[in-house]
């Protein structure tokens, strides 16, 4: 892939984190009209379909009977755990807070690349990592006297675990099939699961087709599932990488601000500081990452 210029690879980053970050409210706002799982397999099938019609010109490098087993695994990480937890654990929890703790996501990734890829672990990365426990604790704290329950707390933490490990996993897999085909077929293979999960749980006549339900739902499964990892994937193949994961820590912080606005959510002190503790550990998280020029993907 062509490298980009300054200027696409601005407006790509930038349209990558205020699409990411808008997507929690909204997620939140359209679990007024649906059941959980259902939504969570409708928007990443459509995504998928979408994403898709970037895909087919790339069919050669689909190979999918050689390389079926890494687009299963890589969907239960990233897809059914992901957003599966992460679209139930909306309904027990703000949206802003809850994309906070599930974006302590990079520093959980610092640990998974310790384990199974044999990157080294140091001081800026082990203060990182306490600090990014230490935020989580913070926020999690408020979250015992009401304003959030401890199966958010949970289902917030499995959702970053899932993402972790899914991340670590196309890294590891990430010579053997083509980026494009990982992420189309993984979108789904998961959102069909969750759609039959959804079914099997969960009653489609719940569903209100309402216009602003609509609305909300093409907005995400087009701009921010299929739209946002066409442009992540655009950015790693031009050598991006690095910069796409220093940016991260920007998405909870604009799906806080845009919580507030626009479901009117709180933000209490805890919450600022618990993130400006996860803030800190992903920047020297990256920090060190950057320097010894190893691609991060944690988004």
């Amino acid at each position: 892939m062509k490298q980009l210029s300054r200027v696409q690879t601005a407006f790509l980053l930038t349209f990558l984190v205020i699409l990411w970050g808008i997507n929690w409210p909204l997620s939140k706002m359209a679990l007024n009209y649906t059941p959980p799982l259902l939504f969570a397999g409708i928007r990443t099938v459509l995504g998928g379909l979408i994403l898709l019609l970037f895909a087919l010109p790339r069919l050669k490098k689909l190979r999918f009977k050689e390389t079926w087993h890494f687009y299963f695994i890589s969907a239960f990480f990233n897809i059914i755990l992901f957003y599966g937890l992460q679209t139930l654990g909306l309904g027990y929890a703000p949206a802003g807070l809850f994309s906070a703790i599930v974006f302590v996501e990079p520093v959980l990734l610092g640990i998974f690349c310790w384990i199974w890829l044999g990157e080294s672990m140091y001081g800026l990365k082990i203060i990182g990592l306490f600090l990014g426990f230490a935020g989580v604790a913070i926020i999690s704290a408020s979250g015992f006297t009401g304003d959030i329950s401890a199966i958010g707390i949970i289902l917030a933490l499995g959702s970053a675990i899932g993402w972790g490990l899914g991340t670590v996993y196309v890294k590891k897999t990430g010579d053997r099939v083509d980026a494009i085909w990982m992420v189309t077929i993984q979108l789904l293979i998961g959102g069909i699961f969750l759609l039959g999960a959804g079914t099997g749980f969960e009653s489609w006549s719940m569903i209100k087709w309402e216009t602003p339900f609509i609305i909300n739902l093409l907005f995400i499964s087009t701009f921010v599932i299929a739209f946002g990892w066409l442009a992540f994937f655009t950015l790693v193949g031009s050598g991006e990488a690095s910069k796409v994961g220093s940016f991260t820590f920007l998405i909870p912080l604009i799906a806080i601000l845009c919580s507030s606005f626009l479901l009117h959510e709180s933000i209490t002190l805890n919450l600022v500081v618990g993130l400006l503790f996860i803030v800190v550990s992903i920047m020297f998280v990256n920090m060190k990452l950057k320097s010894k020029t190893i691609p991060d993907s944690s988004v």
